[in-house]
């Protein structure tokens, strides 16, 4: 049996059910009096937990790629508060079994915390590709500074050489020009 829905991400498959039974929740709704509302909750209540385990066992495979949760999609917000407010801890044992409840108002903000969290990995990735790149800008730089010391270094060897070229120029110019004065 196939999963109604999926998210994919980076860390895994998200798996969504929207199977929901139906059956005992209707006969609550419709309960004529307490013993019956007490008969078929007791009923809704067996049903939620039956299905939160056939989602934890049958979506949950990490091994395959999934997450290692999975997400129950409630098809009315009727249902997702009578869930919640149970006092029988119904969220509490799917939490257990590591699946999250949804209803359609919650299912937005799901999704959206979700993108966040992946729009933030991104951002933390995008990171340390630059802090990569910056290193080896600064590993380049390093380099570039020993050559142009290195070329500094000679430009004013180079100098030196020439100005030692120019004043023994100068001297020997002196010289010649002693000896033509001699003539």
């Amino acid at each position: 049996e196939r999963v109604d829905a999926i998210l994919k991400t980076k860390e895994g498959i998200i798996p969504i059910d929207a199977k929901f039974p139906m059956e005992n929740f209707s006969k609550l709704a419709q309960a004529k009096n307490s013993e019956e509302e007490k008969q078929f909750k007791k009923l809704f209540i067996r049903d939620v937990k039956k299905h939160v385990d056939d989602i934890s066992n049958k979506y949950i495979l990490p091994q395959e790629g999934t997450v290692d949760f999975a997400v129950m999609y409630i098809p009315s917000e009727t249902i997702y508060y009578e869930i919640i407010r149970t006092e029988q801890g119904l969220d509490e044992y799917a939490r257990d079994k590591k699946v999250h409840f949804v209803s359609p108002n919650s299912f937005y903000y799901f999704l959206r915390i979700i993108m966040i969290g992946m729009s933030g990995q991104e951002i933390q990735e995008n990171a340390k590709q630059m802090l990569k790149i910056l290193l080896a800008v600064k590993k380049d730089a390093e380099k570039l500074e020993q050559v142009l010391g290195l070329v500094t270094t000679h430009i004013g060897n180079a100098k030196n050489a020439i100005d030692k070229a120019n004043n023994e120029y100068a001297k020997l110019s002196g010289k010649i020009d002693q000896v033509k004065l001699l003539e």
